[in-house]
């Protein structure tokens, strides 16, 4: 079954452009002028991977996409930012987007992230780490459980923990590499994410956000190792 790519863009001629690209390359993709067509589409259909623009008229990309994430809806997200607006590429990492392509962008280019977001989804992500997942029994880290086939994270009282795709991937791949330092580069690597401008950033705050989420200590088993990069110290299970 083909992927479903969503494409939010106030300009007509650009979501046509897109949407015609990607359908040649075997994708169904469904275009939204704006917020309120978007919160339509996720009404009706099953999202893999959304594309918003951060500048449109009325609500923002990024108002969108804190709505899909308040949600619950796990697509993937790559939010599209002007060349000048470093700021809301950062504000967008930081709300839990998995990627972002800057206008004017190469529609070569938004394809191949598309396809990286893709990878690190649920059903796709185990591959590139390693054994088959599935016959892994969970991690632990602190009280909380990491399952690798399905990258559901559980807290101590056994309630779902929300993670990104993007934040899924980096979790599996770092908890299946105790005790090793990985640089950045590699991490982007492991995870199946292109490097560019601004990936590094992107991986320091994803790790942020799987910190704040391993509540009670827990984040603490993902040590920063100055100027080289990180790595995973499993503890004591709580």
């Amino acid at each position: 079954m083909s992927s479903t790519i969503a494409i939010v863009d106030d300009e007509e001629h650009l979501r046509e452009a897109v949407a015609e690209y990607l359908e040649d390359r075997g994708l169904r993709v469904l275009p939204a002028a704006d917020a309120a067509a978007m919160r339509a589409l996720v009404e009706r259909e099953r999202i893999d991977v959304a594309v918003l623009d951060i500048v449109m008229p009325g609500e923002d990309g990024l108002a969108l996409g804190r709505w899909l994430r308040a949600r619950g809806e796990r697509p993937g997200i790559i939010f599209a930012t002007s060349a000048g607006a470093p700021k809301d590429r950062v504000a967008g990492l930081e709300l839990g987007a998995d990627d972002y392509v800057v206008k004017p962008y190469d529609l070569r280019e938004l394809h191949a992230r598309i396809q990286g977001v893709l990878r690190r989804l649920p059903e796709e992500v185990a591959a590139p780490i390693g054994a088959p997942a599935a016959a892994q029994p969970p991690i632990r880290i602190g009280g909380f459980r990491f399952d690798l086939a399905s990258h559901r994270l559980t807290d101590p009282s056994g309630q779902a923990v929300t993670l990104t795709a993007a934040e899924a991937a980096l979790l599996g791949v770092l908890a299946t590499r105790p005790n090793r330092i990985l640089s950045r580069t590699q991490l982007l690597d492991l995870t199946g994410e292109e490097r560019g401008d601004g990936s590094a950033r992107a991986i320091d705050v994803r790790v942020a956000r799987l910190r704040a989420k391993l509540r009670g200590g827990a984040g603490e088993a993902i040590r920063t190792i100055r100027g080289e990069g990180y790595m995973f110290v499993p503890g004591p299970a709580a």
